[in-house]
Order: structure tokens, then C-alpha cells, then sequence
């Protein structure tokens, strides 16, 4: 391989330990053939899994075994108790009604912290860092440990797992509006900015209308999954269907635990089509 093609070609790590094939073309100069990294890939990704189904003790012989104990309660779940209706509306309206308090509170509270968190709005460094490792760090705790914290602070119920709903909303509607405001065309917030407004005319007058379609878009999908999580937030006290899935499972009633989730799958069925389709139109 001549002087040139070293120096045209700069070698990874990965071409020191297993060297490229050298060519020789027709006309008389040499180039090189990197060697394929897929099957080094694919040898990492088998490693990891062998090492992942040892430290894990998996055992497909026990799924296989247990197979029959399976089917048994899932016939069990799809006969579900139509009788035990009448207990689940309750709880059912609870679980909506944090979803709804707590994706508007979270949704409302992200928005200026968005605004704040956005470098091409906040030219002050610090506050953007400190504001999206405080994002950070809330994202990184589930929705079920957030309720534990609320419910042992606040004491057990509805207000506690609401909190959780909009603590958890709003780092993650947040994170997701200041990564879109970052995206967006800053030509007419600096033409604005040029005729002498200042930065809440500007960015309410140019960003907001190209903004708001996407803030909502967000609020809406984080309405979605606050229904899914809610309802398990009776586990750790936080009100809802948690307490009666919970209560259901510890009575082995399995019938009336399917009544359970059929109810709540309707529910989340519905809302999520609901909101798919409202989406589409912002967008």
C-alpha cells in the first residue's frame, strides 16, 4: 500500500485489530478493503444475551411447564364477571380524573420551563443546564415511585397520584417541547426582535403559532399514557384501579379482574383513537 492511500485513508481501532485486505487496482495503485464489522457485531449481541439469560435465570423448560397454569388463568380473564361492573365505574372515573388534573397541570407547568430550557430562546447557559438536568433527573424516576414518595408525603389517595401524573407530564412534555422549539424557524422571532420588541412579544408573536400544534400533540400522547399508568397506581396507595386490580389478585377473583381490564382496555382504546385523531387535525 503506497504513501497515499495511508494517508488518505485513516484507520479506526477496529482496522488496527483486524487489518483490511489490500487491492491492487489495474492501474496500478492500492487501495483497501475494510474488513466487515457484522459478524463482530453479531458475536457482542449473542455474548449479551447468553450472559443476560444466565444472570437473569431464565428458563424456557419452566414457561413450558407452567404453560398449562397459563392458559387456566387467561380463560379465567376472558370470562370476566359482568356482575362486578358496578365496582369498577367508580375507581374507573377516579383513574381519569387524575389523568386529566395531572396532564393539564404537568402540561401547563412544562411549557415555560420548555421556553427556558431551549437554546435558540435562553442564551444564558446556566439556566439551561441546570433546567435540563433537573429534567433530567425527574424522567429517570418511574411514575410509580414518584406516587410512593407523593403518597407517603401527602398522605394516601387521589392527590397524591395526581401529583405523580403531573410531576412525571411534565419532565417529559418538557424534554420533548424544547427539543421541537429548537427545531423551529427563528427568522421571524429575530425580525421581531429587530423592530424593537422584546422577547415575550417576539416569541409569542413568530414561535408560539409554530409551536402550539406540537405542544398539544405532546399533551395529548402524555394523556395516553397517563391513563396506562394510572391505573396501577393504587399499588403504592395513589388511588384509582390499582387498589382494586390489587384487590382482585389477592382474592384469586380472576373473573372479576378480567371485568377489571376488559373495562380499563375499552377505556384506553377509546381515548387513544380519540386522540389520534384529534392529532391528526393539529397537525
Amino acid at each position: 500500500m503506497d504513501n497515499e492511500t495511508n494517508s488518505a485513508v485513516k484507520l479506526t481501532w477496529f482496522d488496527k485489530i483486524f487489518k483490511p485486505q489490500v487491492i491492487t487496482l489495474p492501474n496500478g495503485h492500492s487501495t483497501i478493503r475494510r474488513r466487515s464489522r457484522a459478524p463482530f457485531i453479531v458475536a457482542l449481541v449473542l455474548l449479551a444475551i447468553i450472559l443476560s439469560l444466565r444472570m437473569t435465570g431464565f428458563d424456557m423448560g419452566l414457561i413450558i411447564r407452567k404453560f398449562d397454569k397459563l392458559m387456566d388463568l387467561m380463560v379465567k380473564l376472558f370470562h370476566p364477571k359482568w356482575s362486578f361492573f358496578d365496582k369498577v365505574t367508580r375507581p374507573l372515573i377516579d383513574t381519569i380524573k387524575m389523568s386529566i388534573l395531572g396532564t393539564v397541570i404537568g402540561c401547563a407547568l412544562a411549557l415555560p420551563i420548555a421556553v427556558l430550557s431551549s437554546t435558540n430562546i435562553d442564551k444564558n447557559r446556566v439556566i439551561v443546564s441546570v433546567l435540563r438536568f433537573i429534567l433530567a433527573l425527574i424522567r429517570t424516576l418511574p411514575t410509580l415511585v414518584i406516587a410512593l414518595v407523593c403518597a407517603l408525603i401527602f398522605g394516601l389517595g387521589t392527590f397524591a397520584g395526581t401529583l405523580a401524573i403531573s410531576i412525571f407530564t411534565f419532565g417529559i412534555v418538557a424534554k420533548m417541547l424544547y427539543e421541537s422549539i429548537e427545531t423551529i424557524d427563528m427568522g421571524p422571532f429575530e425580525a421581531m426582535e429587530a423592530m424593537g420588541a422584546n422577547k415575550f412579544q417576539a416569541f409569542w408573536s413568530a414561535c408560539v403559532p409554530q409551536i402550539l400544534p406540537v405542544y398539544l400533540s405532546h399533551s395529548l400522547y402524555c394523556f395516553e399514557m397517563n391513563v396506562r399508568a394510572s391505573a396501577i397506581l393504587g399499588y403504592v396507595g395513589a388511588g384509582g384501579l390499582g387498589i382494586t386490580i390489587n384487590e382482585r389478585i389477592g382474592w384469586r377473583d380472576y373473573e372479576g379482574l378480567g371485568m377489571v381490564l376488559l373495562t380499563l382496555f375499552v377505556v384506553v382504546v377509546a381515548i387513544e383513537f380519540t386522540s389520534e385523531y384529534l392529532r391528526g387535525k393539529l397537525s
